[in-house]
């Protein structure tokens, strides 16, 4: 759905209305992507973290990650090794570097985590390598 010289410019709304699996192994749900509204250059989804939950360790090979966390603290380990840290909440913003090896952990037992992502690639799945921290 890309735009053409002969169709006018449209606002598009998308309402997800279920989860899919990520290649990380979390809930999300799809919202700008080029599948859902033909974008091409960005995607923004609804992450969630069960409770207790943590992404598969990875990285997005050649674009950036946006985060907002709306709901939730999230601990995400980090850089060569997941040897890093950093301890963020709701109303927090964060920037992944492209490349840099991450994983998110919901520091709840009973709440989950919920977070916007949003990264500078319209299928951004297509870019997810699951990083083994030992290698």
């Amino acid at each position: 759905m890309t735009q053409t010289e002969t169709e006018p410019a449209v606002i598009v709304t998308v309402r997800p209305a279920e989860e899919v699996q990520s290649r990380q192994h979390l809930p999300y749900f799809v919202g700008i992507s080029a599948g859902t509204v033909g974008a091409t250059a960005i995607s923004m989804n609804l992450i969630v973290i069960p409770p207790g939950g943590a992404a598969t360790p990875h990285l997005h090979q050649g674009y950036e990650t946006a985060i907002y966390i709306l709901e939730g603290q999230v601990q995400t380990f980090y850089g060569p090794g997941l040897r890093e840290s950093t301890i963020n909440q709701a109303g927090d913003f964060l920037f992944i570097p492209a490349g840099l090896p991450h994983q998110p952990v919901n520091l709840s037992s009973t709440q989950p985590a919920r977070a916007l992502v949003a990264r500078n690639d319209a299928n951004e799945q297509e870019s997810v390598v699951l990083y083994d921290p030992a290698s």
